[in-house]
């Protein structure tokens, strides 16, 4: 097995989790998964310094997904997350329950889903 890669970050002993390569002739920064072998004209990031790499100004990132990474949700997971959360929060209409009232505790003033208001022990 082959020693750990650590971050090339002067101080930062961390381990490295991605590969970051300088384009000099398009003044572009490519950032991806880690190279399989260390390269002598790249640099081995840990997670924290290749979430907050910044190029020169007038060069370009590039951030190559990596594919064993987990996905992180999208805008569309996010909302559809909300929308249930909103949906849940809705007091529901249940004629059934009207209908048939259960033996209600006489300190149960309202409910709502599994909350109950109770009646102060002093009226």
């Amino acid at each position: 097995m082959s020693p750990v890669r650590r971050c090339s970050r002067t101080a930062c002993g961390s381990p490295a989790v991605a590969t970051l390569t300088y384009v000099y002739a398009d003044s572009t920064a490519v950032l991806g998964p880690l190279a399989t072998y260390a390269e002598p004209h790249c640099y081995d990031l840990c997670a924290e310094h290749s979430e907050r790499l910044t190029a020169p100004r007038g060069w370009e990132v590039v951030r190559l997904a990596d594919a064993s990474a987990p996905p992180r949700p999208s805008g569309d997971d996010l909302e559809a997350l909300a929308n249930a959360v909103r949906e849940a929060a809705r007091p529901q209409d249940r004629p059934a329950e009207r209908e048939a009232p259960r033996a209600a505790d006489p300190m149960e003033v309202a409910r709502r889903g599994h909350l109950r208001i109770l009646r102060s022990p002093e009226n």
